[in-house]
């Protein structure tokens, strides 16, 4: 287990991960809204892979048709918590992997004001005991930062987990650096599909994908 803080980004190396994120980022892709949080999921499964391996194994003895064969499984205690509502295609994806996990789930949301700033507020929190469980906290977009950040102080107040894994599809640089400078806990591991440079005068990440939640749901009223 990781012992001090991780930044990872999967795109720095070559996988069939880059195809899903072509039809996500695609502008003709993502008209089809069941394609895109089919893209998510698939996201969330391969985040799911690459996470397994930093789990503890032990080794246990399954007995087959025709004799015992040794196999390594984790013992990790999972908690897939997603962040309302974009988040929700991503945890699937993860919960395909870590079918015995328990979930939480948390609203964090943008409220504007009319000069067009805005504040995060966490409204919802639903969510079992954290403590001494491995905390896997999803959002398919890490812009500023903040909506992560107050999501995971909510979750803790459901007990210390012994590890937590942010996982994102794609992060700005501001946002990992707003993560890395706010987190004071040491055991946390920062997962990306990719990262890009820039964000707009509203936070919205560029190339990014648009709005996450309004392409896997369809558009909300404001």
């Amino acid at each position: 287990m990781n012992k001090m803080p991780a930044i990872k980004i999967l795109s720095e190396e070559n996988s069939v991960l880059s195809s899903f994120m072509a039809e996500i980022r695609c502008e003709i892709k993502q008209q089809d809204r069941m394609r895109f949080r089919r893209n998510l999921e698939r996201v969330g499964e391969v985040m799911a892979m690459e996470i397994s391996r930093s789990f503890n194994y032990f080794t246990k003895d399954i007995t087959t048709p025709l004799g015992i064969a040794s196999l390594n499984l984790h013992e990790e205690q999972i908690v897939i918590a997603c962040i309302l509502r974009a988040g929700l295609p991503l945890q699937t994806g993860l919960l395909n992997y870590f079918d015995g996990a328990e979930c939480a789930f948390i609203s964090a949301f943008r409220k504007y004001s009319k000069d067009g700033s805005f504040t995060i507020k966490v409204e919802y929190l639903n969510c079992p005991s954290l403590e001494g469980k491995t905390l896997i906290l999803c959002d398919p977009m890490l812009a500023t930062g903040s909506s992560m950040l107050l999501s995971y102080r909510a979750l803790l107040e459901r007990g210390i987990p012994k590890h937590t894994h942010f996982v994102t599809v794609i992060a700005s640089r501001e946002g990992i650096a707003y993560i890395k400078k706010n987190i004071c806990a040491k055991d946390y591991t920062l997962w990306a599909a990719d990262v890009d440079n820039e964000l707009t005068v509203k936070s919205y990440i560029v190339p990014g994908l648009g709005d996450a939640g309004d392409l896997a749901y369809g558009n909300k009223e404001h």
